[in-house]
């Protein structure tokens, strides 16, 4: 998808072709979340993470919850 606006017939073109008809009076609704989430995927991938570690270096330690007061 380009970074141009979705079109609200562009957005019942791709449901339709993810096998989703769409009614007529949700292609805007959808093409506007749609355009949304590709503003945001967008953002994300100019993110710098350089020197962070993928997610599996991580360890958790389990909490200890204390209900005593």
């Amino acid at each position: 998808m380009s970074t141009a606006d979705l079109t609200r017939p562009e957005a019942a073109l791709w449901a339709a072709r993810a096998g989703l008809p769409l009614p007529a009076d949700r292609h805007a609704a959808v093409a506007a979340v749609a355009q949304h989430i590709h503003s945001v995927v967008a953002v994300l991938r100019e993110l710098d993470f350089g020197d962070t570690p993928p997610a599996p270096a991580y360890r958790t330690e389990p909490e200890n919850h204390d209900a005593a007061v």
